[in-house]
């Protein structure tokens, strides 16, 4: 029985998980819209006649989140809450049957590359002359770029390959096309995404080709920063360095996950990189871009790591000094390589380490901060909060890194606004500071 009147051609769509999903869920909203359906992004007024679910597979929490969000709009269903529930993503694509059979509830599921059988069933058309556009669901001032689709890597921990497939890079054309769409728009920074940024073009060009595309969306108007993620150590194409220095749109960023700082357990992973050739590598980086801020995340309690694995790890983030780091609890998934491995780290181990590596950072961030005291950086204003404007320098992504916070009454700044902020006070994660004039 219903309990409410649901908003008829109304669509709901919840994301959960990556960067990567939100990317999805907006190229999704894009062609729902484009079908005359209103489209809301993770409302809250539950009046929607149709929710679909974009689901994270990746590791345990996240598949439990999902779980958790396609359970509670189950029951809302048979409430009457909503009409009818789909269900799309990584959860999907992984284990759809066992969905199936679990929560019949659900009116459907599909895949990660199944959006027009989805319209189809919404009994909407695939709309090609859309592809490229989106509805973003982040500030209108920023999003994020997703530049090809899966993973040809060998990570021994990694479910993404069987849930995103092969490696597929999107042309440069392509690419260039959809920037301009949403520069247009009023976007002026862009987050490249992909499961491996530099493997980037080996598919379509025969070669490693990030830098090349990124000496092409540095012509398009309206983007002032290009900021990347995912790089992969091994292989890493030296040449994207010389365009961060050629061109200042290029944020001197850059996230590369490397996982682990012991060589046994890089080789346990299938890394393709010892510990010894990843510092050469940082060492290499940091000396081509004076000044770049480096992002990694790290795994703690892969399967055969012992207290000498994790204290190297531990000396080896002390000694390196990452600007921004991040790090997760191993998660033994089903039909990888690194499940024939007895998952032998307790749980509450791995929180330990994870906690005792997140203690290590924390203090150095600080360190790090406190050299910027006195400082003038270009900060991008995405918020309000509180008594405060918070934004971002070039060396922080949304979300996960640190931000620059300036008193609303001492200052005032347009939201998506550039401005030149002098830093005068600094703790563990974030940087205070004042607007500086103009023309200074």
């Amino acid at each position: 029985m219903k309990t409410k009147t649901l908003k008829r051609n109304k669509i709901n769509v919840v994301t959960l998980g990556c960067s990567k999903n939100t990317f999805d869920s907006e190229v999704m909203m894009a062609q729902l819209k484009a079908n005359r359906f209103h489209v809301t992004h993770e409302s809250m007024e539950d009046n929607a006649e149709v929710v679909i679910i974009n689901t994270c597979g990746f590791i345990d929490t996240a598949k439990q989140e999902s779980i958790d969000t396609i359970i509670r709009y189950a029951e809302a269903k048979r409430e009457g809450v909503v009409e009818k529930v789909y269900v799309t993503g990584c959860l999907s694509e992984r284990y759809k049957q066992d969905l199936e059979d679990e929560i019949p509830e659900v009116d459907a599921y599909f895949g990660t590359r199944e959006l027009p059988r989805l319209l189809k069933t919404l009994k909407a058309d695939y709309k090609h002359e859309l592809v490229g556009e989106r509805l973003l669901t982040t500030p209108s001032h920023y999003a994020y770029f997703k530049i090809a689709e899966g993973c040809d890597r060998p990570c021994s921990f990694c479910a993404i390959p069987l849930m995103r497939g092969k490696h597929r890079s999107t042309s440069i054309e392509d690419l260039v096309n959809q920037a301009q769409f949403i520069a247009a728009k009023g976007v002026k920074e862009l987050m490249l995404i992909a499961q491996d940024l530099t493997y980037y073009g080996l598919d379509l060009y025969r070669k490693r080709a990030l830098a090349d595309l990124l000496r092409a969306l540095c012509t398009v108007d309206g983007i002032e920063w290009i900021r990347l993620h995912y790089a992969f150590p091994a292989g890493f194409p030296m040449d994207v360095l010389d365009v961060m220095n050629e061109n200042p749109k290029i944020c001197n960023y850059l996230d590369m996950p490397l996982q682990h700082g012991s060589t046994k357990i890089l080789k346990s992973m299938r890394r393709g990189i010892t510990r010894e050739k990843t510092e050469d590598l940082i060492a290499s980086i940091r000396d081509r871009v004076p000044g770049i801020a480096l992002r990694t995340t790290l795994i703690a309690g892969y399967p055969g790591e012992t207290e000498a694995d994790f204290q190297e790890m531990y000396d080896w983030v002390e000694r390196i000094k990452f600007d921004r780091l991040g790090i997760f609890a191993y998660s033994h998934e089903e039909n990888t390589h690194a499940y024939k491995y007895i998952d032998d780290v307790s749980a509450e181990l791995k929180k330990e380490r994870a906690d005792i590596i997140m203690e290590l950072q924390s203090g150095i961030s600080y360190e790090m901060n406190q050299q910027r005291v006195g400082s003038h950086l270009k900060v991008l204003f995405d918020r309000i909060e509180g008594d405060y404007f918070i934004g971002r320098s070039e060396f922080d992504s949304p979300d996960v890194d640190n931000e620059v916070l300036i008193r609303k009454e001492e200052n005032y700044v347009r939201m998506g606004d550039f401005s030149m902020v002098s830093i005068n006070k600094a703790d563990h994660y974030d940087l205070y500071g004042n607007l500086l004039p103009s023309n200074q």
